[in-house]
């Protein structure tokens, strides 16, 4: 279920995408904006289905880089939205020819009812990195399973930009789901970031 913010996340990451993609370009912004919310819907639903079957919630938000701490007796609190600010930077600095597409990130917390079961797979209440990773994880196959489907049914910019948003968020950097998988088990990461890897290959290489 979505809630109210995470549906202004979703508008918000749709439009400034977009823009940026479509950055001094002229092309169809319509078109554009269409595609990266398909996009952006499917990633947060897999992770959402996957946070469900590990009884816990995955609540998708702006990437942004938060620190507080005491400053000459004063308490200061810094919060800049990076998944805002970088994409604009970006498209701004290189006219448009690069667009950046990691914008958001997730925070999972477990259901009351993970704490009740104690076996196999749930022997604890708390998440691991490896439980997280499986989440994230869920987004990233979803996106590029997504890619195939649209080259497969002739949508070309949706499968070229699906596998665009694969391979930032797959970046083990920060809390993006690729440091997310990256710590959670770096086997599945190795796996996920060839098949990424691959897609871009062809969407350089061979179109």
């Amino acid at each position: 279920m979505l809630g109210k913010r995470e549906i202004g996340t979703i508008i918000l990451a749709t439009v400034v995408l977009a823009v940026t993609i479509n950055f001094l370009k002229f092309q169809s912004l319509l078109g554009i904006l269409l595609a990266v919310f398909i996009i952006i819907v499917l990633n947060v639903a897999a992770k959402k289905v996957a946070a469900y079957y590990l009884d816990s919630e995955a609540e998708t938000r702006i990437w942004n880089f938060e620190k507080s701490g005491y400053r000459k007796g004063e308490f200061s609190y810094m919060n800049i939205p990076l998944g805002i600010i970088i994409p604009i930077l970006v498209a701004v600095v290189t006219l448009g020819n690069i667009f950046w597409m990691a914008i958001t990130v997730f925070d999972v917390k477990p259901k009351v009812s993970r704490a009740a079961k104690r076996h196999g797979l749930y022997s604890f209440s708390e998440m691991t990195e490896y439980h997280i990773g499986l989440i994230a994880a869920a987004g990233i196959f979803i996106t590029l399973v997504a890619a195939v489907v649209g080259y497969l049914i002739g949508f070309s910019t949706f499968a070229k930009l699906s596998i665009f948003y694969a391979f930032f968020n797959m970046l083990p950097i920060s809390e993006l789901d690729g440091n997310k998988i990256f710590f959670g088990n770096t086997v599945l990461w190795s796996f996920l970031a060839t098949l990424v890897l691959i897609g871009v290959g062809y969407v350089f290489f061979l179109t």
